[in-house]
Parts: structure tokens; C-alpha cells; sequence
């Protein structure tokens, strides 16, 4: 016999497939015009790219800056969610395995520190690092980076650290391991799901991030690539393909490191839901 959707699962299907549709548009659409020439766009800007053009990816490949930018945007995600890893790991690591007087008062002092916007920031940030000649430089930029993550991180990598049999820990601390061991040879091969998690969000956010960018990084050949793209309106006259080329050069190395980490990015979410 024919087995059909109750209503109600129906409507579930359905739902996640219009959510789908919508995660996905925007990313077809920025594809597809930034195939486009800028007469095709403005006579049909929902259809297909007929015949496709690669003009805009060399035009921006041709300006010079494109390289430059992505480069950076690399050295500064790279550098900052490496640091802000290792630093949330030990931490995370003393809150959920060791004991010791205020760890919940700090754990919860870092959960309220995640709902401080950027923005409010900006100000003190940039009058306390200009005296140190901070500003304008990637060291600055990947401090304040560092400095915004590790709260998020320490939140995660505790509630992912506390779901590990406890059982591994006796014995190993009966065998004479340090904590330090401990965590090297316990937690963090145990643990990568996790950090795939981690590492897959953090750098999401440090590829995107656009305001703490555009202030600190005021040289046009240290901007970041999301801080350069916001020129690319001005310099070429809104010319809308190019923008949608820009973005999608942007958005696709964030894409790809989605896709090839999506198993470990599910497995990692779900891991410190329950334990």
C-alpha cells in the first residue's frame, strides 16, 4: 500500500523546504547576477545570466586589491580564531574538569560578557589602543577579535567537555597524568567534533564582521576583504554585478569550509545538548 504524509508531517516538509529555498536564494541570486553584465541586470534582474560573463570576476581581479584584501582577511581570521581556540580550550578545560573557588561565578561572568554588542565597544576600544599605536595594524584588530570570541568559545568547549566519560579521567589521573595530559591526550582527541564546530563558527563571524574592520583597518591595503568590498560601490558606480561578484568571491571561501565541516558542525552542535 501507498503510504501518505499525515497533514501535520506534510506541512513539516513543507516548511523546512520553503526555509531551505530561503537560506539558499540569496546565494543564488548573488551567483547568478554576478554573471550578469550591468545592461542585462538592469533590462532582467531575476533571470538567468544568458549568455553567463566572467567580466566582473576579472575586473576585480584586475584592480589589485581583491588579492590583497582576501589575503588579510585569511591572516586575521586565521591568527584569531587560532589564539582564541587555545586560550578558550584551557579555560573551558579549568571550568568543566577542574575544581576550584568562582568557577561558576566566571563561567556565568563570560555567558553575561556574550550579550555586550560590538558596537558599544567600539569607542573605548579605539581610544585605549591608539596611545599603544594599535590601531590600523592586524595586531590590534586580532586582539579585539580574540578578546570577543573567547567568551562564546568557553561557553561551548565547557558544555562539550563536560559530556566526556569521567571514568577516562580517574584512570588516567590513577596512571599519574598531569592536567595538562589530560587534556591533550583525553580532551582534544576526543573532542573534534567540537572544535570543528568552533573553529566553523568562529571564523564565520571573524570573515564577516565588518564594523571593527572598517574602524581599525583604515589603509586601503589592510583592509580586510568584507571592509574593502564596501568601496567597490563608490569606485565603480554601483555597478551591481561587480558588487555580486565581490560578495560571492567573499562568501565563498566561508561556504566551502561549511560544507567539507558540515558533518562535524551537526555532531558538534548537538554533542552539549544532553549528557
Amino acid at each position: 500500500m501507498r503510504r501518505f504524509l499525515s497533514p501535520s508531517a506534510l506541512f513539516k516538509q513543507v516548511l523546512m523546504l520553503s526555509m531551505a529555498v530561503a537560506a539558499i536564494y540569496p546565494v543564488y541570486y548573488m551567483m547568478e547576477t554576478s554573471l550578469k553584465t550591468r545592461q542585462a541586470w538592469t533590462q532582467d534582474q531575476f533571470g538567468l545570466p544568458l549568455p553567463p560573463t566572467l567580466d566582473n570576476y576579472a575586473a576585480l581581479l584586475e584592480d589589485g586589491r581583491i588579492p590583497i584584501w582576501f589575503m588579510n582577511s585569511v591572516i586575521v581570521t586565521t591568527a584569531s580564531v587560532v589564539v582564541a581556540t587555545i586560550v578558550s580550550t584551557l579555560a573551558a578545560y579549568a571550568i568543566a574538569r577542574l575544581s576550584f573557588r568562582g568557577r561558576t561565578f566566571l563561567l556565568r561572568l563570560l555567558v553575561a560578557l556574550m550579550v555586550i554588542p560590538p558596537a558599544v565597544l567600539i569607542l573605548p576600544l579605539f581610544l585605549g589602543m591608539q596611545p599603544l599605536g594599535l590601531t590600523n595594524s592586524y595586531l590590534g584588530v586580532v586582539l579585539i577579535y580574540v578578546g570577543m570570541l573567547i567568551p562564546f568559545s568557553v561557553y561551548m568547549l565547557s558544555s562539550f567537555f563536560r559530556t566526556l566519560p569521567g571514568e577516562l579521567f580517574e584512570a588516567a589521573r590513577i596512571d599519574g597524568a598531569s592536567t595538562l595530559r589530560m587534556l591533550w591526550s583525553i580532551v582534544v582527541p576526543l573532542s573534534g567534533p567540537g572544535f570543528v564546530t568552533l573553529i566553523v563558527v568562529n571564523a564565520m563571524w571573524v570573515w564577516n564582521e565588518l564594523l571593527i574592520a572598517l574602524v581599525f583597518l583604515q589603509d586601503d591595503k589592510r583592509r580586510t576583504l568584507m571592509a574593502g568590498l564596501t568601496t567597490l560601490r563608490s569606485r565603480f558606480a554601483v555597478n551591481e554585478p561587480l558588487v555580486m561578484a565581490g560578495m560571492f568571491l567573499g562568501a565563498l571561501p566561508i561556504l566551502l569550509l561549511f560544507l567539507f565541516g558540515q558533518r562535524y558542525f551537526v555532531r558538534g552542535l548537538v554533542a552539549g545538548a544532553v549528557k
